[in-house]
This record gives structure tokens, sequence and C-alpha cells, in this order.
């Protein structure tokens, strides 16, 4: 093995290996019907947007805080007269998010079969323990991987944590994800290689600049290219 060498292979799980924006998404139009006698949906969007980012501290990411947003978001662009009805149909759409089914992304299976044999793979996902757990027991992958780490948050503080234990350290190991800020890239401030794989779909509070004069970044159009180009890696 050369110094090099790729020994472990981190994964995002929302929008890398399942689909899962595309729920917010449809129960965020939803949400905007709701509401449509009070405010114009775009502008619903926007607070609720806002009402997400100020709150991330105290519920952190997933569907329950998601819900709970949708429900401080309500009653401030009502000016506290949102109807009980309405905050029951959010809190049921909540509940519906908490049990869609798992769709995994095209090529994930045959990729992680591909790599489990020659690399330790780890799980790396953010958001509520319950809801992640339960998607990947769903998602029938969990046998693929050495390790799961559902975390609160993702910086390289996290990634050198987790990839401490790695062979070789930080340095060979690579984040695959379809979030620039969270996935791609903190890892390479942690020393790793950082592959991002682009989703149709990704949260407004995700996007910033690809960090194109990043030595260790690297772009793919989906996960059938990954085995080839972490080849080159080695």
């Amino acid at each position: 093995m050369s110094p090099q060498a790729i020994t472990t292979i981190g994964f995002d799980a929302d929008d890398t290996l399942w689909q899962n924006e595309q729920f917010f998404r449809f129960t965020e139009q939803q949400f905007g019907e709701m509401l449509a006698d009070y405010a114009e949906a775009e502008h619903i969007s926007k607070h609720l947007l806002e009402v997400e980012k100020r709150n991330l501290g105290q519920y952190g990411f997933g569907i329950k805080g998601f819900t709970l947003s949708m429900i401080e978001t309500a009653i401030e662009i009502t000016d506290g007269r949102v109807p009980a009805a309405t905050i029951e149909k959010i809190l049921s759409v909540g509940r519906e998010m908490l049990s869609h089914p798992v769709e995994t992304l095209p090529h994930v299976h045959d990729t992680l079969e591909a790599l489990a044999g020659d690399y330790r793979l780890v799980l790396i996902t953010k958001g509520d323990l319950f809801d992640q757990e339960r998607k990947l027991a769903q998602s029938g992958l969990g046998d693929f991987f050495a390790q799961v780490e559902i975390v609160s948050d993702k910086s390289a503080t996290t990634y050198r944590r987790i990839f401490h234990h790695a062979t070789g350290g930080p340095e060979r190991a690579v984040m695959v994800g379809n979030s620039l800020k969270s996935d791609i890239v903190p890892a390479i401030a942690a020393g790793s290689w950082g592959v991002y794989v682009p989703h149709p779909l990704t949260w407004a509070y995700e996007h910033v600049e690809p960090p194109h004069e990043a030595p260790r970044f690297r772009e793919i159009p989906d996960l059938s290219q990954l085995i080839p180009l972490i080849e080159t890696f080695d």
C-alpha cells in the first residue's frame, strides 16, 4: 500500500444515498397552501428558511425541527391568528414525512458493494437520530458500513474525529456527499479528499461555492463514477 493510498470512505446519507429533499419541498408546498390566505408562497418560503436557520442551534437538523419551524412561521405570518386546525395539519404533514418510504439513488447499492471489500466505509449523516436510523434500516445498506455516525452538525473537527481512527488518518480518507457546505468543504479542511456528487434538489442553507482551488476537491455526476475516481487517489 502506498503512503497516499485511501483506506476509508465516508458517505453522506440524505440525497447522496437516498432521496430526501424532495419530501421537504413537497411539504413546504403544502405548507404554503395552508397559509395562502395570509401571504404569497414565495414570502412564506423565505420566512420559513429564516426561521429554520434561527432554530438550528436549538432544534438541530431534521424533520422534527422543520415541523416546529413551520409552526413558528405560521404563528408569525398570521400575527398569532393561525387556526388550531392549521397547526394540526402541520403536525400531520410532519408525521407523514417521518414515515415516507426510502428510495435509494441510482448506482448506490452496486457502488457500496464493490467498495466494501477494499475500504472501510463510514456513514456520516446529520439529522434526527430515530429518523436516520429508520431510513438506514429500510434502505438495506447498513451491512456495508463498518461505522455509522449520526451527528448534530458537520465540521472539520467532526471529520478529524471520525477519520482519526482510519488507517493513516484523515489524509487517507475520502468524504462523498451532495452538500458542499456540510460534506465537502469541512472534510477537505480536515485534510481528506472531498468528492461532490450534485443532487438536483439541495436545501438553500447548504449552498456555497465549489472549492475548485482545493487540490483534494473532485466532482462526479453520480456514484457510478466513484470507483474509477478513487482508484486514481491510490
